[in-house]
């Protein structure tokens, strides 16, 4: 073994025993699609399709945001964008290219995807504003 060899060889098992994360590939290509998350159903127009998402650090993942445009919701995740890389945001035949995601508005029927990679484990509440009382709510729990 060479003496370059030895030092990788000693950094790479620095790393995996200090918990740093390692990734082989392109996180940004052949990201895992979670189920749509979709605002405004049911009779009152307060229900959401799912409540709870699991994820894990270090994954590309993609996630369809849609609003049937019962309720205007302006859907946010301020503990999730804090603790992701934001690939990009997919909505009205466009891609947006952004650092941060602040929030996605829903005044009428719409949709947006996001794709994206956590890299802070943790759980983080989303909520459309201001009607969180009435359920349009849940998390995302990333490992």
């Amino acid at each position: 073994m060479t003496y370059a060899n030895a030092i990788a060889a000693a950094v790479t098992i620095s790393l995996l025993g200090s918990g740093v994360a390692l990734a082989a590939g392109d996180l940004a290509l052949k990201a895992t699609k979670l189920p749509d998350l979709e605002v405004g159903l049911g009779e009152a127009g307060f229900g959401v399709s799912q409540k709870t998402y699991e994820m894990e650090t270090g994954k590309a993942y993609q996630l369809l945001v849609k609003s049937t445009g019962n309720k205007e919701c302006a859907w946010q995740s301020p503990g999730l964008a804090s603790n992701i890389w934001l690939r990009k945001i997919e909505a009205g035949g466009m891609e947006i290219k952004a650092a941060h995601l602040i929030e996605l508005e829903f005044e009428d029927a719409g949709e947006a995807e996001i794709f994206f990679v956590p890299v802070r484990t943790g759980t983080f509440k989303w909520f459309c504003k201001g009607m969180e009382a009435r359920g349009m709510e849940g998390e995302f729990v990333v490992k």
